[in-house]
């Protein structure tokens, strides 16, 4: 069942093998990553969830090119005492196609609601940033929380946005690696998953 709220179009290449992430009754869930270039040669790595009943897992198709239709999801993981947002791509129709026709493609719309007062900042060389919490709700009483990121202008606007706001987004789907602080003399690399907003507008139905 396709969900308004949520749609996400991506062509890429296929980067990692099938990983089981879990099973509902018969079907099995497969995570794998997919390539999908951006300007100036850089390239986001992005995670997507997809049945076995869409694709034969059993067959190998790393270095194959896709088309991916489906929505942005994200889960809670309970892990060494710590909750981790899990964000992926559930894939609802894959299409391989030919290397020669992959023109690179990352888009996402959501409609969703401000669940957290957004956060205003500056770079180090003075660009504007505005983060956002986006709950985005599906079927079956279920939410995504998706974290968003918007830029100059629209971080302005953004920032005097208020918690429960309405809005419409559209953008791409990027990774981003950070170091996390563990203790005094510990850290870690982690990969950050968020939307980077291109254009958004708040609805103006209250």
């Amino acid at each position: 069942m396709k969900n308004g709220n949520n749609q996400v179009t991506l062509t890429g290449r296929i980067a990692t093998e099938f990983k089981l992430c879990y099973q509902y009754g018969s079907e099995k869930f497969y995570k794998m990553e997919i390539v999908v270039k951006r300007l100036r040669e850089n390239v986001d790595w992005i995670p997507v969830v997809v049945s076995d009943w869409l694709v034969d897992i059993t067959q190998d198709y790393t270095e194959q090119f896709v088309e991916i239709h489906g929505e942005f999801r994200s889960h809670n993981c309970h892990e060494e005492m710590r909750n981790r947002l899990e964000l992926f791509v559930f894939a609802r129709e894959v299409n391989f196609i030919k290397e020669s026709s992959v023109e690179p493609v990352n888009e996402i719309y959501l409609n969703g609601y401000i669940c957290k007062s957004p956060i205003y900042r500056k770079t180090p060389l003075g660009r504007e940033i505005t983060d956002l919490l986006l709950a985005v709700n599906r079927f079956y009483g279920k939410t995504d929380y998706i974290p968003c990121i918007c830029w100059g202008r629209n971080a302005r606007y953004a920032s005097s946005l208020e918690v429960g706001c309405n809005l419409f987004i559209w953008g791409r789907i990027q990774n981003r690696e950070y170091i996390k602080q563990l203790a005094e003399n510990k850290t870690q690399k982690r990969t950050a998953y968020e939307v980077s907003i291109c254009k958004l507008d708040k609805s103006l139905i209250v």
